[in-house]
């Protein structure tokens, strides 16, 4: 099966050049079919020499694309790689690479030969080994993911890892049923619709290591997204039951 790494980027000069090339090697080891697989580059408008450093590593190697987003936001630029896409596989981890890349095979393995829909790595499984966390950012994950059970009535354990694949196939479905968000919080709609509409999840538990000296996240500004779109998720799974019904009662009526 062919799959798609997209990688969001906003500024990210200083790392880029390392962490790709620390990626393809990966891939190369062990993804060495020609054409399997790419690795997307999303730029959601980088000030700073990003695009160029892309441009470069495209040129050096065929495997490497940029993708430029016309507007800031993890969901937009991910919707965005996803859209031009025509693998069978497409899924997003962070260029610091917190998530161990040895989780890509278990993930790939998942969807390709295990009969997985969606997979995604969680933090806060038990088994997982996370490095580096500092207890505010650990509280804040874990209140934050206890608010999204309570309130949306799902069950995955981590739904902002940045480490999450889907067949492609199953990208308009969840996208036509309330993952749209264009920020952070479509990683986690991502989870909560393919719950919804049944789909086959993977929870995989990994070793993670924080890289919170230089984080980009605004926490507090976060937690208002966060609380406002899963309000809206939720207000539209709400108007999505309430117009099957009636579509339902006017054809037994007819």
């Amino acid at each position: 099966m062919t799959f798609d790494v997209t990688i969001p980027v906003l500024n990210e000069a200083e790392t880029l050049d390392q962490q790709v090339r620390t990626l393809h090697r990966f891939l190369s080891q062990h993804f060495p079919e020609k054409f399997q697989w790419r690795i997307v580059l999303a730029d959601n408008g980088s000030t700073d020499r990003t695009p160029e450093i892309a441009i470069a590593l495209g040129n050096e190697y065929p495997e490497v694309h940029l993708v430029r987003v016309p507007e800031k936001g993890v969901g937009l630029a991910l919707k965005t790689s996803w859209a031009k896409s025509d693998a069978d596989i497409v899924g997003y981890m962070d260029l610091d690479m917190a998530t161990d890349l040895q989780h890509f095979i278990q993930a790939y393995n998942a969807l390709a030969t295990e009969g997985y829909d969606l997979v995604y790595g969680s933090r806060l499984h038990r088994k997982s080994k996370v490095i580096g966390r500092t207890l505010k950012r650990e509280i804040t994950s874990r209140g934050f993911n206890t608010i999204i059970k309570w309130y949306l009535g799902t069950h995955f354990s981590d739904g902002m890892c940045g480490f999450k694949w889907l067949k492609r196939s199953h990208f308009p479905l969840l996208l036509e049923h309330g993952a749209n968000s264009n920020g952070w919080f479509f990683s986690t709609e991502l989870l909560a619709v393919a719950e919804w509409q049944g789909l086959r999840s993977c929870e995989l538990p990994v070793k993670w290591t924080d890289d919170a000296a230089n984080s980009k996240v605004n926490i507090p500004k976060l937690a208002m997204q966060y609380l406002k779109s899963m309000q809206q998720l939720k207000n539209g799974k709400t108007s999505s039951k309430l117009l099957t019904i009636k579509n339902e009662w006017l054809w037994i009526l007819y």
